[in-house]
């Protein structure tokens, strides 16, 4: 929340974005894409930093990944508590259509259940793919309306941002579930359910097929 009200202060004074109800506006970014980044970010480590246990016990490996991104929507459920002050204190009009937010919390978790398993093993075999990965979320945090509206960007940006974002979508979603109290449009609904769809497989997939060399590396 706090990091919300700097941002809020630098972006709504600074850059002036039209945007209606811009603190809610900046808080449902900012706490799916940190939820995104914690999870991912903690897989990396999940392999790697359980090595001497994997050594001594058999566990399914995929429990570590796993854990570390249920830990973070764990934290996410936590989050949701202050962006609902956000939405009382700005007055935010509450609907059913909010009883919709739960599925994209669900698509956006086997997102980063993919993401983190592929991470996760790619880290035993190139250690140096954690320092890489902190540059592209970096960039990627840009690249994804969390403070500004999307129509800022240029035409063939947005087009870019629209294909290749898979976050830009699930934030899309919550907030027209929220603030324009109303169903996202089915192209958005449908990339959400098959970005998810496609990284899990392609995250299970390569951890599956790469976890018995990996008590040869950590």
């Amino acid at each position: 929340m706090m990091i919300m009200v700097v941002m809020y202060l630098v972006f709504s004074h600074m850059f002036r974005f039209n945007v209606e109800n811009y603190p809610a506006y900046l808080i449902i970014g900012q706490t799916l894409f940190t939820f995104m980044t914690e999870a991912t970010n903690q897989a990396i480590y999940s392999i790697t930093g359980n090595g001497a246990l994997l050594k001594k016990v058999y566990v399914p490996k995929y429990i570590f990944t796993l854990s570390k991104v249920t830990s973070s929507l764990v934290n996410l459920l936590f989050s949701m508590g202050a962006m609902l002050l956000v939405f009382i204190f700005t007055k935010v009009e509450f609907s059913m259509y909010m009883l919709l937010v739960p599925v994209v919390l669900v698509e956006l978790y086997f997102f980063c259940v993919g993401l983190g398993l592929f991470l996760a093993q790619a880290a035993v075999f190139f250690r140096d793919i954690q320092y890489i990965y902190s540059v592209l979320t970096t960039a990627w945090m840009y690249l994804t309306p969390l403070f500004y509206p999307v129509e800022q960007l240029p035409e063939s940006m947005q087009k870019a941002v629209g294909i290749f974002n898979p976050m830009y979508h699930y934030i899309t979603q919550f907030r027209t579930l929220v603030l324009h109290r109303t169903m996202p449009d089915v192209e958005t609904l449908l990339y959400g359910s098959v970005a998810a769809a496609l990284f899990l497989a392609l995250g299970t997939w390569s951890f599956l097929k790469s976890q018995d060399k990996f008590i040869l590396y950590i």
